[in-house]
């Protein structure tokens, strides 16, 4: 598919980050956009971004909120696109949506850790089984599912558990490698793609947070305070056991706003390099310099992947904060 124009594309978590970017860069390109999201005032606002420049007449930019953990939420925004797109076919599908949070077996509940897994990856499995009709419809189409250095090397740091977000990510890039002959035996005109970006300057810790609370609120509840507290000891934060709540507070509202402003790839950049994949029918998409050098230190000595020694010098060479 070497251009967008004309097409129909699915983007699910198109409210912010990525999402976002992605559906500004079709629709600069002639593309027809469907998004999802669970927030319909952030999906507005991609849209408004979408509809500065005047839209080409013609050209369907439309919203839907949806829970992608959901299967009847998917079937429901399916049904939508088809009446407000006016298609029985799609071309492009972005299983974006994600989630960070409900790291640990031990420290999370049960509720958390699978509010996570269930959108990362439920909601690509969903995303894929729910609109393969319309893809396969379509003459050409592509679908392509966000992954994450994450589901290549399971660990963001040795002070903190990641179990629910890596699990999610590794069974998404499992998924789409199968789907690569599943495709060329059964519809060889679809493509797909597993992306796998580094540390992107989006909203997903904030995001994150709100859903996995479902309160909408920028502040920790006294639950998520005391963890947060909890981890700052256990990672040896000096004095954490004597902050106040709200340095807490104070403390998560920061690497809210580091990881998206402080990030090495914007969202805008990831989207670009997303689409210009997808135009090389490349399968395999790593997104920043970071993700690369992840890449090939992990392949270069898997089994101390997991060793502080790694850590320390991965810090050094593409300057994470991790943990």
């Amino acid at each position: 598919m070497k251009e967008f124009a004309g097409k129909i594309a699915v983007i699910t978590g198109g409210g912010t980050g990525m999402g976002r970017e992605l559906a500004r860069q079709l629709v600069a390109e002639g593309c027809n956009v469907a998004m999802c999201d669970v927030s319909e005032a952030a999906m507005a606002e991609t849209r408004r971004l979408c509809e500065t420049e005047k839209l080409p007449q013609g050209l369907r930019v439309t919203t839907h909120v949806a829970d992608v953990a959901i299967e009847d939420h998917l079937k429901r925004f399916r049904d939508e696109i088809a009446e407000q797109q006016k298609t029985d076919k799609i071309h492009l599908l972005f299983n974006n949506a994600g989630i960070g949070g409900g790291g640990s077996l031990f420290t999370n509940t049960r509720e958390q850790w699978e509010r996570t897994f269930n959108i990362c990856w439920g909601g690509v499995y969903l995303g894929v089984r729910t609109f393969l009709p319309m893809l396969v419809a379509a003459d050409e189409a592509h679908i392509v599912n966000t992954a994450s250095v994450n589901g290549f090397w399971a660990s963001i740091g040795m002070n903190q558990a990641h179990t629910a977000y890596s699990s999610a990510k590794f069974a998404v890039k499992g998924f789409t490698e199968a789907l690569i002959n599943d495709l060329r035996l059964h519809a060889p005109h679809v493509k797909c793609s597993v992306v796998m970006p580094g540390h992107i300057g989006t909203s997903i810790v904030s995001n994150s947070r709100k859903v996995q609370s479902a309160d909408g609120s920028e502040r920790l509840n006294a639950d998520e305070v005391a963890l947060t507290r909890k981890r700052m000891v256990a990672a040896g934060v000096p004095d954490a056991d004597k902050m106040s709540d709200e340095d807490i507070q104070a403390v998560f509202a920061e690497r809210a706003r580091s990881f998206l402003e402080d990030a090495p790839t914007t969202a805008a950049q990831a989207a670009k390099i997303i689409l210009d994949g997808v135009k090389a029918e490349r399968w395999r998409i790593l997104v920043g310099e970071d993700a690369k050098r992840l890449d090939e230190r992990v392949r270069a000595t898997p089994e101390q992947a997991y060793d502080r020694a790694f850590y320390e010098s991965l810090v050094q060479e593409v300057g994470w904060r991790l943990g």
